[in-house]
């Protein structure tokens, strides 16, 4: 069984110490802590696509699913498999559309990984190109000025970095040193494109506040970077961004919500029901993701789907959900409940701390 560790020296960069499963557990630990300490200023700062003030919680319980499907792995096994894992529970237990969408992330990401038995800068590079088109085909009404665009941003800037070390001797470029200089410039440019999300949603412009769901995402990638260089997290990277500090108000608390749910589940099925369900969803709702959390056909040719919709009555997907096959991890939320309540679960007493994977 995993288990948290004790922060380590930063590493040298030799081969052995940025391999296996540890590494994978460490980075998305360290994600959960911070989304968890950080879970109640995205709620405050959470007004797009609907101000219902529950992102920081989404995306901390998403990535809390995907760390405890990794306590069972075998510290040694390959960061493929482990990463494999945590997407798939973090996709079959996503919350909303922010924890859906790190979710897909997640599984793109691990793709190029499938036999690969440690992270590297190129493997980072291919991963994220996936996961930036992964998260827009998910997506009915996809939308600049959100976490695509950091997405988006991460993936270019992976890209380059990858494309400016190719004379370099493969060791090198597959270098834990090489692999957290990449993070870093991940870490600079996601940043950057955090702040400017302000001035790409007209609903974020009025408000004067940052995307949450950005904000959360350039989280998990400063986490990545802390695990890589074994690190902390910034204590600064937040600082800057509107609507950040404490004695900021919660903005969504004064803007109406028109009476709406959430519908999510996990259930198997065929390509054509695939895209009929889509075009059903897409019908009565709005803010539809559907993203497959495999990919491997059973013997009556489907695969699983995470399924997520706005509608004004559940009962409205229900009846194009059901006729499909059996539902699993079903939940039904009101978006107008106006939520407030941050689990205590999100308030890590402490910020997790990371290791060399040996």
């Amino acid at each position: 069984m995993m288990t948290e560790v004790t922060q380590q020296p930063p590493s040298t960069g030799a081969q052995h110490d940025h391999g296996s499963a540890k590494l994978i557990f460490n980075w998305l630990k360290l994600a959960e802590s911070a989304l968890g300490n950080n879970s109640d200023r995205l709620n405050a700062i959470n007004i797009f696509p609907v101000p219902d003030g529950d992102t920081g919680s989404n995306l901390y319980h998403t990535v809390a699913a995907a760390t405890r499907a990794l306590e069972d792995v075998d510290a040694n096994a390959s960061a493929g498999k482990a990463l494999a894992t945590a997407a798939t529970a973090a996709l079959d237990h996503a919350q909303g559309n922010s924890g859906t969408l790190i979710a897909v992330m997640l599984n793109a990401l691990a793709e190029p990984l499938s036999k690969a038995t440690r992270l590297t800068a190129p493997l980072l590079a291919l991963g994220l190109q996936r996961a930036s088109a992964a998260a827009w085909a998910a997506l009915s009404d996809p939308q600049e000025g959100t976490m695509l665009t950091i997405l988006d941003t991460a993936a270019a800037t992976a890209a380059n970095f990858r494309g400016s070390i190719n004379q370099q001797p493969e060791d090198q470029q597959n270098s834990r040193k090489t692999l957290g200089e990449m993070t870093s410039r991940i870490v600079e440019t996601a940043w950057l494109a955090v702040e400017e999300t302000e001035n790409q949603l007209a609903e974020l412009s009025e408000a004067q506040v940052v995307d949450a769901g950005a904000t959360g995402l350039l989280l998990v990638f400063d986490a990545l970077r802390a695990t890589v260089q074994g690190e902390s997290l910034d204590p600064e990277i937040l600082e800057s961004i509107h609507g950040f500090h404490v004695a900021h108000p919660h903005v969504h608390q004064d803007m109406q919500v028109a009476e709406a749910y959430e519908v999510m589940c996990s259930l198997q099925l065929t390509p054509l029901d695939a895209a009929t369900l889509r075009i059903g969803l897409n019908e009565i709702g709005n803010s539809v993701i559907m993203s497959p959390i495999n990919t491997i056909e059973d013997d009556n040719g489907t695969i699983r789907w995470r399924v997520h919709v706005h509608v004004a009555e559940p009962d409205d997907a229900m009846k194009l959900i059901r006729p499909l096959g059996d539902t699993e991890n079903l939940a039904i939320t009101p978006l107008h409940a106006g939520n407030t309540t941050v689990d205590a679960q999100c308030h890590p007493v402490t910020e997790a701390t990371t290791e060399d994977p040996k």
